[in-house]
């Protein structure tokens, strides 16, 4: 190359440099220009602004103290002396308005006089209090500038105010007057700006001119450098097809010879492809070539070198090596991150054959075209396999449906000659290249492995499922479209993603195993069938978690005297140790309910439990104890219509009434139970007959898509309908609220209160003497009569004699008697002392003692039970006709 073109070139090159100085230096020059003016603008209307408003206060102020202005404003029509007044100052004064008013704001003037007696447009507030006040308003004559100052009688009063101004468009006119002395002034400025930096510019041009020899041979020894030193071969052609210029790596990636600059590029023995891309002059952008044995990467940009008729800039680079290490490390990226998805795609649920699924999925078409998972029978059941078990195709995935592989859900019995087979005992990966060489695959199935060799798969991978020394299942990889055999690196790659599969599998494995256990305790622990009773009319539900059991739990319990208690509780956690803590509370419920305690003690009893079950420290419940549970005991009576109810930070039941109105009880809170340390209070309510009571759990209210105030609502909502009975009801509250996937327990009861009728309770008052206990049997026998009970009149007169004669020997007055006819006979003996009675062993010779051993052995049950007034002794016989009441 010679020195000539690249002079030239430079000095293009710098004229253009010195071209964009200029006309950066000019753009700067026009952009201070413009903030200039605009600077002086904006200060020049800032002034005279304030001019604006300093004029409008001083005119105000001096009308304001005007002698004469005070008596003008006592006169009877004050407008009359002040309109001509304020018009001939204004006036004088060079302000667009002098408005006169009292203190409402009601104008004496004005430049407009049909705006005389309106009210002021402005803030007079504070020049009511004596303050002299400017704003910027929306006024009659447009937008103003006006002060308000305030007219003060010899006393101190403001009595009238005094407004003057200018309106914007005065003030912008007065701007506007000013701003061709400020264009002038700017483009003088501009204009010397221009020349001094058109000079500067036309001196720079100059001087790059100037270069000397030396220094242009310098710049030519770095550039020829750098052009044969960089590993990119460099072309540059003319328009007329000769090859100007190539570089040290264009020569050797193209095998040109020493002489080829200057000559055409058809005749320099280049690869055909690339001479035509060269000749045709277009635009190509990383364009591949084969060159040889070389694949090339080509990238031309048309040019006009010295000026001359187009030519072409060419760079290329070798890309075949970086072709080969790119698809290796393509073939890397691939598989790490099959592996990378694995991890966060498998294992998502806690359930095997989801877990067998989402393995085959993440495999296909990534890694083979068919992949199915084998797994152990027992495995399912959750067990651990033994040797030699049968396989269940549990999932099945591939490119295509129509395949001939095992359906999904076979039990397959693999030869010991198969690779499932070995790979299932020995735990090691099966790599079979050709399946049509594999003589113990074909003796599996003969028709069937030929089917599949027909289909077009043609190598298999059989993976053992592999976790904690223990042996799953297998999973095959199958390859059909790819015509290469499944290789090493392939082996190693199913071994890893099965490996980790395999954990994720053997987890849900245990969980379903004790999924399966918690379930069967759980129900276990639940009540089956709700004992007989006819309090109350019951629907239940009880659901456990998707994601395992839990202690919801749910009890009705038949008290003496007809009554029933309703329980619904929950402990928190899920698995064993909650469905094992549920059915120590639910026992102990019962327990504590046979002593016939109010709902307020028996959840003291139940808190005091669960701190010793966490002072027991239990070592298999997650921290050492219960984590937390929460309990509601509500016991209905019949024959009074009274509900008495307590919780133990349990949610508010429901009552319904018989008209639909639906209402959450106000039942106090109290601490879950095992705090200790604070009361639970009880409260009582009265409920109609046909009214519905329901207690749930916090599972059926609280979801994470919804608030629980959402929640209850939508309870409150699906239960307000009079004429459905509590299976209607429950029906509808789980269509409203029960969730697809549950992920905490629920539990539901609903009892509809039924009554206890006149017809079948007598009671009366026992005076307080022993010689009316005769009258009392009387009276009984009689009750039993007209009742049909004539076969229980002996045992009802012995026990009411022992009972009422216990009553007023050791008890206290009042008594009273009570009969109840239900499915038994109730016999209750009331009295105010809380003094009980104990069975107790006579001797041969003592005269006394035997009274209650008689009423134990006559009745089917008896106790004692305490009222706020005392305590009552009952006891209950079966009635004649197997039990059932008389209608």
């Amino acid at each position: 190359m010679s020195g000539v073109p690249v002079r030239s070139s430079l000095g293009r090159r710098f004229g253009s440099v010195a071209g964009q100085v200029f006309v950066l230096q000019v753009a700067i020059v026009v952009l201070l220009a413009a903030g200039a003016l605009l600077a002086l603008v904006l200060q020049s209307r800032h002034d005279i602004d304030r001019e604006a408003r300093n004029r409008s206060v001083s005119v105000a102020q001096t009308f304001a103290k005007s002698l004469g202005l005070r008596e003008a404003l006592k006169a009877p029509d004050p407008s009359a002396v002040l309109q001509p007044l304020a018009e001939e100052t204004r006036k004088a004064a060079g302000v667009d308005f002098i408005v006169v008013m009292d203190t409402h704001g009601i104008r004496y003037s004005h430049p407009q006089p049909d705006r005389i007696g309106e009210r002021f447009v402005g803030t007079i507030e504070p020049s009511l209090a004596g303050q002299v006040h400017t704003e910027s308003v929306q006024g009659p004559l447009g937008k103003e500038i006006q002060a308000i100052v305030p007219v003060d009688s010899p006393e101190g009063d403001v009595v009238a105010l005094v407004s003057a101004g200018l309106t914007v468009k005065s003030v912008t006119g007065i701007a506007n007057r000013q701003l061709p002395v400020f264009l002038l002034s700017i483009a003088g400025g501009l204009a010397l700006a221009t020349i001094g930096t058109a000079l500067i510019s036309r001196r720079l041009r100059r001087q790059t001119h100037g270069l000397g020899t030396q220094e242009m041979t310098r710049m030519y020894e770095h550039h020829d450098a750098v052009l044969h030193a960089v590993r990119e071969g460099v072309l540059i052609t003319d328009g007329e097809g000769r090859l100007l210029l190539a570089n040290d790596e264009a020569g050797r990636l193209l095998d040109l010879p020493d002489d080829a600059e200057g000559r055409p590029v058809d005749e320099v023995g280049m690869d055909r492809r690339m001479a035509d891309l060269l000749l045709s002059g277009r635009t190509a952008t990383d364009e591949v070539l084969e060159a040889g044995d070389r694949l090339l990467v080509v990238n031309q940009r048309p040019t006009r070198p010295g000026g001359r008729p187009q030519g072409s800039a060419v760079t290329i680079r070798d890309s075949t090596e970086m072709q080969l290490l790119s698809s290796r490390a393509e073939t890397a990226r691939r598989r790490l991150k099959l592996l990378y998805d694995a991890g966060g795609d498998i294992g998502t649920t806690l359930d095997v054959v989801r877990t067998a699924e989402e393995l085959a999925d993440v495999a296909v078409p990534r890694f083979a075209d068919f992949v199915t998972v084998d797994l152990a029978d027992p495995v399912l059941n959750g067990d651990e396999p033994g040797p030699g078990s049968d396989m269940r195709r549990t999932a099945v995935n591939g490119i295509r449906s129509d395949h001939p592989l095992y359906p999904l859900g076979s039990l397959i019995g693999f030869l010991p000659s198969t690779p499932q087979a070995r790979g299932y005992g020995t735990g090691a990966v099966e790599l079979v290249p050709d399946l049509r060489d594999a003589p113990g695959w074909h003796a599996q199935d003969p028709r069937r492995t030929s089917a599949i060799v027909d289909y077009g798969i043609h190598s298999l991978i059989a993976a053992p499922l592999k976790a904690r020394g223990v042996v799953l299942g297998v999973v095959n990889f199958w390859r059909s479209q790819k015509p290469e055999p499944f290789d090493e690196d392939d082996l190693s790659l199913a071994e890893e993603l099965v490996g980790r599969a395999a954990v994720t599998m053997d987890n849900a494995r245990r969980y379903t195993r004790e999924h399966h256990l918690a379930v069967t305790l759980q129900r276990s622990l639940l009540p089956r069938d709700l004992p007989e009773q006819s309090a109350v009319d019951v629907a239940h539900f009880y659901q456990p978690a998707q994601s395992g059991v839990g202690g919801d739990w749910f009890d009705v319990i038949p008290l003496p005297g007809s009554r029933v208690g309703l329980v619904v509780g929950d402990v928190v956690g899920h698995g064993l140790h909650a469905a094992a803590t549920m059915g120590r509370l639910r026992t102990a419920v019962h327990n504590f309910s046979s002593l016939d305690l109010p709902p307020d003690e028996l959840l003291a009893r139940l808190d005091n439990l669960v701190q010793r079950m966490d002072q027991e420290g239990d070592s298999t419940a997650p921290e050492g104890g219960v984590l937390g549970a929460t309990c509601l005991y509500a016991v209905y009576d019949p024959v009074s219509q009274n509900c008495t109810m307590a919780r133990a930070g349990h949610m508010p039941p429901l009552v319904v009434a018989p008209d639909g109105t639906t209402t959450i009880s106000e039942l106090p809170a109290g601490p879950p139970l095992g705090l200790g340390g604070m009361p639970f209070e009880s409260m009582e309510l009265r409920l109609a007959e046909g009214s519905q009571l329901v207690l749930y759990t916090d599972g059926l209210v609280e979801e994470r898509s919804r608030d629980i105030s959402e929640g209850l609502e939508r309870l409150r909502t699906a239960l307000s309908h009079p004429d459905r009975d509590p299976k209607a009801s429950r029906r509808a509250v789980l269509d409203a609220l029960l969730p697809g996937q549950p992920s905490d327990d629920i539990a539901l009861l609903i009892a509809r209160t039924r009554t206890l009728g006149p017809g079948r309770v007598a009671q009366w008052d026992v005076p307080f003497d022993p010689s009316e206990v005769g009258a009392m049997r009387s009276r009984a026998a009689e009750q039993l009569e007209e009742w049909g009970l004539e076969e229980l009149a002996f045992s009802t007169e012995l026990i009411l004699s022992e009972l009422i004669t216990n009553a007023i020997r050791y008890g206290a007055a009042p008594v009273h008697v009570r009969l109840l006819r239900d499915r038994t006979l109730t016999c209750e003996v009331w009295d105010s002392s809380s003094t009980a009675p104990h069975l107790r062993y006579a001797a041969g010779m003592d005269e006394g003692g035997r009274g209650l051993f008689l009423v134990a052995q006559i009745s089917e049950h008896w106790g004692t039970r305490y009222t706020p007034e005392g305590k009552v002794i009952w006891a209950e016989q079966v009635l004649p006709s197997a039990g059932r009441p008389l209608s």
